[in-house]
């Protein structure tokens, strides 16, 4: 998960009693008494708590690599089995569980991503350093896959109905190079059916999501014949043009808002301190939660590039070698916003308020909700409780609090309000 600005966290310190907050509080759909199975699912989840935390450090104690996710998932779909669910894993690796409505609502997906960015051979083993877990993804995005599993887990044991089908979702490639890769075969290839309404689990806290940070990412490989520093001097370098590249991106003007970035992240090449570089690499991230802002950087970018190439070159006008620049694709999130009136914001909103805590203003991030909100299916990513810090570092932990049970409660009855009841 990446959000578009830095937010820790989110601790709650106040709740009203669970069952005064389910009977008193407003309604979050239409009209209607409270459902007793919706008021076992609560309670189920806050006297099960423990057996959420259970099944976050299980899975997190399963290495999840990028593109190799399978054990991770094999191991997700055996505990969805032994909740008496038939999941399915498809073909890229996305573990589906369908649990069939009553008919009439909205298909509601809900998901929570099965990868980490933390590569092969990372020791992901859980330490309990006092209340907190500590240990790679154990937040993002192992918290949010225990509370997709308990929302099954309590629908299931408190006989809760609803309208429309959900289907659970674990799946691959959120992270980085993934390029939300799982999320998109869902959409492209209708491997979960019909989708009306996505909900994605990411992250700690109790936040919400519903505009999409877009992202182009590339590889740009500057190269030429190569040579001695010394004896071949006088010819274009890759890696000169290269720096004028990154010089000339570093002055690119962005607007504050919408919020716009950019990052030359990662560069590489050369053989020898005394060698021209036959090739130079730079890795380029960019960002904006405006498609049109998305749009002029990109071409901003690319004109640094060619620039750079044509200076070096005439940098060197007696040398017959060559120069040339590739720029090649490594991922593309698509930007996109909803209005703050989005229903299933609102119902976010609601259900925080039923629980008796600060109902969230939307964000922007760059989650799988970046898929159906840039093809216009109602989508939001919402945080899976308690709070934490250092995702995507080895020092990540997360802490539960006296109240982490919330998020799997919020996410139950937005879920339940998304699909109809």
């Amino acid at each position: 998960m990446h959000r578009g600005g830095a937010r820790p966290g989110v601790e709650m310190t106040r709740a009203l009693p669970l069952a005064l907050a389910v009977l008193a509080a407003p309604p979050i759909a239409r009209a209607q008494a409270p459902d007793p199975a919706v008021t076992r699912a609560l309670m189920i989840l806050e006297r099960d708590n423990a057996w959420t935390l259970e099944q976050q450090i299980a899975l997190c104690e399963i290495a999840a690599p990028p593109f190799k996710e399978a054990a991770r998932g094999a191991d997700y779909a055996r505990r969805f089995a032994a909740l008496g669910y038939h999941p399915v894993t498809d073909e890229i690796g996305n573990v589906i569980v369908t649990r069939p409505g009553t008919g009439g609502g909205r298909r509601l997906v809900l998901a929570a991503h099965l990868d980490t960015v933390f590569p092969e051979g990372t020791d992901v083993r859980v330490r309990h350093e006092g209340r907190r877990l500590a240990g790679p993804g154990i937040s993002d995005d192992c918290r949010g896959l225990a509370v997709v599993l308990a929302v099954a887990r309590a629908v299931s044991l408190a006989g809760v109905k609803s309208a429309g089908d959900i289907v659970f979702v674990g799946n691959v490639g959120e992270e980085g190079a993934g390029n939300l890769r799982g999320t998109r075969h869902l959409f492209q290839h209708g491997a979960a059916g019909r989708i009306d309404a996505f909900i994605s689990v990411d992250g700690v806290g109790l936040g919400v999501v519903h505009r999409a940070v877009g992202s182009n990412r590339y590889r740009v490989t500057f190269a030429g014949p190569g040579g001695h520093s010394y004896g071949d001097f006088g010819m274009p370098n890759p890696m000169h043009a290269m720096g004028r590249a990154i010089a000339a991106i570093a002055d690119i003007s962005v607007p504050a808002a919408p919020r716009t970035t950019f990052n030359v992240g990662l560069v590489s090449g050369g053989t020898s301190v005394n060698s021209i570089a036959m090739a130079a690499t730079l890795q380029m991230d960019l960002r904006s939660e405006s498609a049109t802002e998305l749009t002029r950087i990109d071409s901003a970018f690319r004109r640094a590039v060619a620039n750079a190439v044509t200076a070096e070159k005439a940098r060197w006008p007696g040398s017959p070698a060559g120069l040339t620049a590739v720029i090649d694709t490594i991922g593309i999130r698509p930007a996109g916003s909803q209005p703050d009136t989005l229903w299933l914001l609102r119902a976010a909103q609601d259900a925080a308020r039923r629980l008796g805590f600060p109902p969230p203003p939307g964000a922007a991030g760059s989650t799988d909700a970046n898929v159906p909100i840039g093809l216009g299916v109602p989508a939001i990513a919402m945080d899976g409780g308690g709070r934490g810090d250092g995702a995507h570092a080895l020092g990540e932990w997360y802490e539960d609090g006296d109240r982490g049970f919330l998020g799997p409660q919020w996410v139950l009855l937005v879920s339940l309000a998304a699909a109809g009841r």
